[in-house]
C-alpha cells in the first residue's frame, strides 16, 4: 500500500475525475508539509501532518476546524489594544510598584508576567482561602447583597441549582437596585447542565446585562475553534472585594445524574481578596466584556488604589493576576510556571486535576527532582473524565523514575484545586490545569503570589490533601496491567493534536 500516492479505485469514474483527485490529494499532501509546521510546537505539527497524510480530506478538514490554537484576529487585535489600555491606566512601564526588597527570581518572574499579561506586582493585599465550594457561593451571595455600585460576575459553568439560586437572586436584587451588573458566561461550558434555559430566561426577565463568552453562532458571524473556551472565574464587587480561584459557580455535585450516580463531589480551592489586586481582576473582566461586547468599562478601574499600592508596596502579600489564553500570542501561565519551577531551591508541590504536561513542563519538573530539589504531585486517583485521566497516568512512570512523589487523591472526590507552591515565599493559584488545553486553548487567569503566610496556608492545605492521598509507588506502578498500560498511551496520543 503506498500511503503517499493512493490508488483511488471507484466503478464507474471517470478518469478526469480520478486524476483530479489524485492532484487535489498531492497538492493537499505538498502544501501542508510547507505550511502547516509554521509557528508550531513539532510534535502539535507532526500529529496534524500524520492526520491529514493518512486520511487527507478528513484530516484537512479536521485541522480547519481545530488546527489554529488562537482566536480570531479581531479578537487578539483587541487584547493587545486592552493591554496597552490597562499599562496605560494601572501599571505604567513598571513591573514592580515601588521600592521593595524580594528575591531576585521573583522579580524576573513579575517582569516576565508583565510583559506578557501588562499587570504589575503590588502590594497591600489580603487573601483569605475557601475550601468548601457550597458555602463559598452563599458567601458571594451575601457580598453581592451589599454591593452599591457594580457586580463583575464571569464563570467558565454556571448553573441555576440549590446551591446557586441564593446567587443569582442576590445579582437580580442588586440590579433592580441599581447596581450595575455584568454577567459573563461560557457558550459551551454551561450549555450541558440541568436548567440553562431557565437560567438564561431568569437574567434576560431580570433585565440584567449578560453575554455569552466564545459565541459559536456561524449564523451571526461568531465563530472560532469549537473548543476555545474561556474558564476564567471571576467575581468583582464594587472595586472593594473579589473572588477567584477553580470553583465554578454550580453545586459540588455539578448536577448531572452520572455525577450523583457514581457520588462524585468536587473539592475546590479559591479566594476572597482585598487590596490594589481586585482592580487587577477587574481589568482582566474588563478585558472579557470588551472582546464580547465592544463595550469599554475603564471608569470602573480605580487608580487610585493603584497609587496606595506604590506606598504600601512592603505590605505583603505581594500580587500580580496572570492573565493567559488564545488571545494572547504566548502561553503566558506556562511560561510563568516553567520559570517558578527552574528557579526553585528546595521544592515545588503542583496540586492539579488534570497533569498532562507540555513537554517543556515535563523536562522543568523532572530535572528539578533529578537535581535533589523535593517534587510533589497531587492529583486525583480517577478523576471526572476518562480521556485525561487516563492520559495523565502515561506519565507517572517517568515522574518517579526522576524521584517526583505522585499523591493520588482518593474518589469519588475530584479534587479540583489548582496551585503550586515554591520554596518558602512564592505560590501560584487560579483557574489553570497543567495541561495543553489550559496551557493553549483556554482563558485562564491565576494569582502570582509572594507572601510567607500565603505559603503556610496553602502547606497547610496540601498537607490535609497528603493525609487522605494514598502515594503511588514506582515499583507498583511499573507492574500495573498491560491492558492499563495500552490505554493510557493511546489516550497520550490525543494531547498531540491541540
Amino acid at each position: 500500500m503506498n500511503l503517499f500516492l493512493p490508488t483511488i479505485d471507484i466503478p464507474n469514474i471517470p478518469d478526469w475525475l480520478s486524476v483530479t483527485l489524485v492532484v487535489i490529494d498531492v497538492l493537499i499532501r505538498l502544501t501542508v508539509i510547507f505550511w502547516l509546521p509554521y509557528n508550531r510546537k513539532p510534535v502539535v505539527a507532526l500529529g496534524w501532518l500524520m492526520a491529514i497524510f493518512f486520511i487527507p480530506f478528513l484530516g484537512l478538514i479536521a485541522f480547519l476546524v481545530f488546527g489554529s490554537n488562537l482566536v480570531p484576529k479581531h479578537r487578539r487585535s483587541r487584547q493587545r489594544a486592552m493591554n496597552q489600555i490597562i499599562k496605560d491606566v494601572i501599571g505604567g512601564e513598571d513591573a514592580v510598584l515601588g521600592e521593595v526588597e524580594i528575591s531576585e527570581p521573583a522579580r524576573v518572574a513579575a517582569n516576565l508576567n508583565y510583559r506578557l499579561g501588562a499587570l504589575p506586582l503590588i502590594g497591600g493585599n489580603k487573601f483569605d482561602l475557601r475550601e468548601s465550594n457550597n458555602d463559598a457561593l452563599a458567601e458571594l451571595a451575601e457580598q453581592i447583597d451589599k454591593a452599591t455600585t457594580y457586580v463583575h460576575f464571569e464563570f467558565y459553568i454556571t448553573a441555576l441549582d440549590t446551591a446557586t439560586e441564593p446567587l443569582w437572586d442576590a445579582l437580580v436584587r442588586a440590579h433592580e437596585r441599581g447596581v450595575s451588573v455584568r454577567v459573563l458566561i461560557d457558550h459551551i461550558g454551561a450549555r450541558k447542565y440541568p436548567r440553562w434555559r431557565e437560567l438564561q430566561r431568569k437574567l434576560t426577565a431580570a433585565g440584567v446585562p449578560w453575554r455569552l463568552m466564545l459565541p459559536l453562532k456561524p449564523w451571526k458571524g461568531q465563530w472560532q475553534r469549537p473548543d476555545l473556551r474561556n474558564h476564567r472565574k471571576i467575581v468583582v464587587i464594587d472595586g472593594e472585594i473579589a473572588f477567584t480561584g477553580s470553583q465554578n459557580a454550580i453545586h459540588s455535585s455539578y448536577n448531572l445524574k452520572r455525577n450523583l450516580r457514581k457520588g462524585l463531589n468536587w473539592k475546590d480551592l479559591s479566594y476572597v481578596c482585598t487590596g490594589p489586586v481586585v482592580h487587577q481582576l477587574n481589568a482582566v473582566f474588563v478585558s472579557d466584556w470588551y472582546a464580547e461586547t465592544k463595550e469599554l468599562l475603564l471608569s470602573e478601574i480605580d487608580v487610585s488604589i493603584i497609587n496606595d499600592a506604590k506606598v504600601n508596596i512592603n505590605q505583603r502579600p505581594l500580587a500580580q493576576i496572570v492573565p493567559s489564553g488564545p488571545g494572547f500570542e504566548t502561553e503566558n501561565n506556562l511560561r510563568l510556571i516553567n520559570h517558578l519551577i527552574y528557579n526553585a531551591e528546595e521544592r515545588v508541590t503542583v496540586c492539579s486535576p488534570y497533569f498532562v504536561p507540555e513537554e517543556t513542563l515535563l523536562q522543568a519538573l523532572t530535572n528539578m527532582a533529578m537535581s535533589g530539589i523535593e517534587v510533589t504531585l497531587i492529583v486525583c486517583e480517577k478523576g471526572d473524565q476518562f480521556l485525561p485521566i487516563m492520559g495523565q497516568r502515561s506519565y507517572y512512570e517517568q515522574l518517579l523514575r526522576a524521584g517526583i512523589k505522585i499523591q493520588q487523591y482518593p474518589g469519588p472526590t475530584v479534587l479540583h484545586s489548582k496551585f503550586m507552591i515554591v520554596d518558602d515565599e512564592i505560590t501560584f493559584i487560579g483557574s489553570s490545569n497543567m495541561d495543553p488545553r489550559s496551557f493553549a486553548l483556554n482563558f485562564e487567569v491565576s494569582t502570582f503570589i509572594v507572601d510567607r503566610g500565603m505559603v503556610s496556608e496553602l502547606e497547610r492545605i496540601a498537607s490535609d490533601y497528603i493525609s487522605e492521598c494514598k502515594e503511588l509507588r514506582y515499583d507498583e506502578w511499573i507492574n500495573r496491567p498491560v491492558y492499563q498500560k495500552v490505554t493510557e498511551n493511546v489516550c497520550r496520543l490525543w494531547s498531540a493534536l491541540l
